[in-house]
């Protein structure tokens, strides 16, 4: 009698040794975005050691304990006044994101401080912060920083902070001319940017630089009217951090 024929193969054993021949290889973890802090601290003054919650926005990028504390050790050595900090000042943080900036200004004794912001996420940040740290010499403004510098009147500000987002190029010589008009002659402007500003670039806003750090991607300059450091000693201008 002739044998019977094997069995066929089930079309589902078929089916899976054939997926298992043409399966596409596992799609790799997409890339993590660079880690930024989830809070900064105030370096010093009446809120020293105070945290501020950074919120996860793109282009906010709040400038480094690290390079703030040397900012704020410059800022007080020209005030003068000793234990680092800045009795009477007025100051306009243009681009304020988390505050750190203008904050650590009236932690230092600003007797004014206006904090703006675009975002109305951030702003309400801001709002909660100052409510929290009952910052009185604070004010908080939704709109754009280079506008309010526009508004004030001039040569009513010891100190302006511009640190818009690394992106945002256009940004950089309207903010530093109406720095420029706003600032006491014997003010100073902190201007944060991807890259280091010539003295021949700064001259076109009539300033020049003072002091200047780098840390990571961050350029720090501190800037100054040219016309009162013509009449100053030379200062070191150059440093890392």
């Amino acid at each position: 009698m002739p044998q019977k024929a094997a069995p066929a193969k089930s079309s589902r054993s078929a089916k899976t040794s054939k997926s298992s021949k043409t399966a596409k290889p596992a799609t790799p973890a997409a890339a993590k975005r660079p880690s930024r802090p989830s809070e900064v601290r105030i370096i010093g003054g009446e809120w020293k050691r105070t945290r501020l919650s950074v919120a996860d926005k793109p282009g906010l990028r709040p400038t480094p304990d690290r390079v703030r504390e040397t900012l704020f050790n410059w800022l007080a050595s020209l005030a003068g006044a000793g234990g680092g900090e800045l009795p009477g000042w007025q100051c306009l943080d243009a681009f304020a994101g988390t505050g750190a900036l203008g904050l650590e200004a009236a932690s230092r004794g600003a007797a004014g401080v206006l904090l703006c912001e675009q975002d109305a996420a951030l702003v309400a940040q801001l709002q909660a912060a100052k409510t929290k740290l009952k910052a009185e010499a604070v004010r908080i403004e939704r709109g754009n920083g280079v506008t309010a510098l526009e508004r004030v009147a001039a040569g009513s500000l010891d100190a302006v902070f511009l640190d818009p987002p690394f992106e945002s190029t256009a940004l950089y010589e309207p903010a530093l001319r109406a720095a420029a008009r706003a600032l006491r002659s014997t003010g100073s402007v902190y201007l944060e940017a991807p890259r280091r500003w010539s003295d021949e670039e700064l001259a076109a806003f009539g300033l020049v630089g003072f002091r200047y750090l780098k840390a990571g991607a961050v350029h720090a300059h501190l800037l100054r009217p040219a016309a009162v450091l013509a009449t100053l000693p030379l200062q070191p201008a150059q440093g890392t951090a």
